[in-house]
Parts: structure tokens; sequence; C-alpha cells
């Protein structure tokens, strides 16, 4: 895919989009094909640093001991002590830590308290510390270098259905700069594909609200909504007994 015809598609959205009174955000939908998703090997779920910004900075939470706390508080948005672990026992209380941070780093040695403590609600939002997002961590991580590297992460994952979806960034970045970002995870997701190029069947780039661009080889392509119209088929009527009475007078 030619970086040009990805910024061009870009530049596409933003014309046709209309104008809201926010930023909105960029989201690539990239939908696969001839994947079997029965198969581990076929699965995609892989974190990914990309070269510019996503236009949010994400709130991240650390589950650490008091040999960690003190640096933590410095540099994370939120710090739990393992002391203070039993106050979130409640589903109510986790679900709503769930829902306001996008990272949790926990350190290595509290795995198996932080599993079940926090586990039955952060596992299935897919948002339990991760070590492939390098959220795992000990004394000797540095901490600052991961905050930084979180801030233009993402995830690359197929769940239920053969689609990878993700945010790119904002109408505050260039749109050089949300090319590139798209760029990078297009070249990383084939590389990770049994048949690279060939099990991609579509991508797509919108807004939140408004209309969709497809980006192809040959440059963009603005996708109507098409609404499924329903033809109806007459039914046969139906003839009274009356009806067929005067027919046969007839």
């Amino acid at each position: 895919m030619d970086k040009n015809i990805i910024l061009t598609s870009v530049k596409k959205l933003k014309e046709i989009s209309p104008k809201r009174n926010f930023a909105q955000s960029f989201d690539l939908v990239i939908n696969l094909q001839q994947i079997d998703l029965k198969k581990p090997e076929q699965k995609v779920d892989t974190f990914l640093p990309l070269h510019y910004s996503k236009g949010k900075i994400p709130k991240i939470c650390a589950l650490v001991d008091q040999e960690l706390g003190t640096e933590s508080k410095k540099v994370f948005d939120k710090t739990i002590l393992k002391e203070e672990f039993p106050e979130y026992n409640d589903k109510k209380t986790l679900k709503k830590l769930g829902i306001e941070y996008d990272f949790f780093v926990a350190q290595a040695n509290l795995m198996a308290q932080i599993a079940a403590t926090f586990g039955k609600v952060l596992g299935p939002k897919g948002k339990m510390p991760n070590p492939k997002a390098g959220c795992i961590i000990t004394p000797s991580t540095n901490l600052e270098q991961l905050k930084h590297r979180l801030q233009n992460l993402v995830h690359l994952q197929l769940k239920n259905d053969a689609t990878i979806r993700v945010v790119v960034g904002n109408e505050k970045i260039s749109d050089e700069e949300i090319a590139d970002n798209i760029f990078t995870i297009y070249n990383s997701l084939i590389h990770s594909l049994p048949q690279e190029r060939n099990n991609i069947k579509s991508i797509l780039l919108k807004f939140t609200m408004g209309p969709v661009v497809l980006i192809t080889d040959k440059g963009p392509l603005v996708k109507e909504k098409k609404e499924e119209v329903k033809e109806k088929v007459p039914k046969k009527a139906k003839i009274t007994k009356k009806q067929k009475e005067e027919l046969k007078q007839e």
C-alpha cells in the first residue's frame, strides 16, 4: 500500500465529512478474509508502537507494592498499592476502574493477587496487564520510558470476527502523521498474516460519525450507505365463500 494513497484517503475523508464542534477520531477498520479464528496461529494479538500520537493521551493505572509505589505515583495517573487491593472486591468499583483507565501495569511478583482481584473485570475487557505491551514491571523498569511507549501504542487484535478496529489519531493530528500511523499498522499487520496481503479484504477509514472512505490501491472510494430495500411480494388474494358463489352465478 502506497503511503501517498493513504494520505489522499485521509484528506478525502476530511473533505466529505461535516464539521463537528470537537476533534473527531479517525477509526481504521481492516476486514480480513481466509482467516480461521479457530486456529491459534492465525489469530492476531499484538501491540504496536506508532511513530505519532493517536491524539488522546491514555490514562494508566499501576498495581504495585510499596517498593514501586513512590515512583509509580510520580509517573502514572493512578497507583493502587497491594494493601489497597481488598477495596476493589466490589464489581461496580472494578467496572468503573476498567472504564476510566486505558492501560494497567502490574508488578510481576503480584500477578497472582492481581488476577484474583482484578481479573474478573479487566480480563473480559482486554485490559489485564499484558507482557506483550511491556505492562509487567519490576523495580528495574524505567517507568517514564514505559509511559511514553504506552502513549503511542495500539492493540491489533482479532476477537469474534475477522476485523481489526483501531483508533489512529484525531483531527488535531496532521494528515501526514495520520497517514504514517495507518501505513505502520498496515505493514505490521500483513507480516503477521499467513497469506500476508492476500488476507486483506478491505480497508476503511472513518470518523466516529459520518461517511466512510474505502482505501484501495487506486485511491480513495467514498462508501455510500445503502439502504436495504426489501421487495414486497403481493400476497395471494383470498376468495371468500360469498365471492365464490357470485362467480358461479356469473
